[in-house]
């Protein structure tokens, strides 16, 4: 039965294939052209003015139909670096260089006293993509609110429970490192960013986050508004940029399905967010930005997001400056954004 269900999301979530992708510049339309409603971009920009929002760009068809703010500064990704890392990962598992059903004990994967039990150490490369790992370290980049929801040291069993857990996507990042002896922010700039044309991407710009909770730094990121929005459309169009595969069909639909119930009604893959839930979630609650079937996002602390949304052949990124001291906008107001520039699609009136 999970099999039959996995198909039929598959099915439903297979990315659309858009019909140009921006070369050296993005190419724009203007909403005469496009067909976009210009008095509803309008009153979303006006929405988005007044929320703090500093930069969104809207794509359809792999082309800016809209854009305000500084769309060039690199800014702050906050948890958006865990799809970044996904993509990585999904180039390693194909080159047999990660295998997803590695435990931590065989790929050497420890920390700082009290260190992993032995149980512990029978977590996947796979749980911990899924946050499904039952490791509840401390972490290194955490929230407090994150902190203080950490469940109890080895209260689940590995595999059985999801948790938004940094411990997890953190060690993914060692894991990677180990397993192809190459530095994150350095294989991003071969592996994505050059072959997708990325404008402003500076792999010397990144840091990681070291400190004494854990021996696995965080590995934050940088980007601009319009960099992030070649990133998703790389997933919507199946991973493929001008029919060179970059991240191989098959991960990206495996890193969009959703495994688990997940927080505000979504559910989560791999490393992804996703408006759709995996049974036996069967309520007819809706995820808190209603996005239709098969849509998919990555998120950051802060007001970063990367929407996908292969139905409509659209990505939008909406992002708020974390280097200024502004308020990001709440769930429900993102919503509100989110909901305001759908409606200006031309099949929407």
């Amino acid at each position: 039965m999970r099999f039959i269900w996995l198909l039929v999301i598959g099915m439903l979530s297979t990315p659309a294939l858009a019909q140009t992708v921006p070369s050296a510049e993005w190419t724009h339309l203007s909403p005469q052209v496009s067909g976009w409603s210009a008095p509803q971009l309008d009153e979303a920009k006006a929405f988005a003015d007044g929320h703090d929002v500093s930069a969104v760009m809207v794509v359809q068809h792999g082309t800016v139909v809209a854009e305000w703010g500084d769309t060039s500064k690199p800014m702050e990704l906050a948890s958006i670096r865990k799809s970044l890392l996904d993509s990585l990962i999904g180039i390693a598992v194909a080159r047999h260089q990660i295998d997803l059903g590695s435990t931590l004990q065989q790929s050497g994967i420890d920390d700082k006293p009290p260190s992993l039990s032995d149980q512990e150490r029978q977590a996947t490369v796979r749980m911990l993509l899924e946050a499904r790992s039952g490791i509840y370290h401390p972490a290194l980049y955490e929230t407090e609110a994150m902190a203080a929801r950490r469940p109890q040291r080895f209260s689940h069993a590995p595999g059985t429970f999801w948790y938004y857990n940094n411990w997890d996507f953190n060690a993914l990042g060692t894991i990677y490192e180990k397993a192809t002896g190459t530095s994150i922010y350095d294989a991003f700039e071969d592996e994505i960013a050059r072959k997708i044309g990325m404008q402003d991407y500076d792999p010397h710009a990144q840091h990681k986050v070291r400190g004494r909770a854990s021996v696995h730094p965080a590995y934050t990121f940088r980007m601009s508004t319009r960099d992030l929005g070649r990133f998703a459309l790389l997933f919507l169009d199946g991973g493929r940029w001008n029919g060179q595969e970059i991240v191989p069909l098959q991960w990206v639909r495996d890193s969009t399905t959703p495994y688990s119930d997940a927080d505000h009604a979504f559910g989560y893959g791999y490393l992804w967010w996703t408006a759709d839930r995996p049974p036996p979630a069967t309520d007819a609650s809706t995820n808190a930005f209603r996005l239709p079937t098969g849509a998919y996002f990555a998120w950051g602390a802060g007001g970063q997001y990367a929407f996908v949304i292969p139905q409509e052949d659209l990505v939008i990124v909406e992002r708020t400056d974390r280097d200024l001291p502004l308020t990001s906008p709440r769930l429900h107001e993102v919503a509100n954004l989110i909901g305001l520039i759908r409606q200006a699609e031309p099949f929407k009136r």
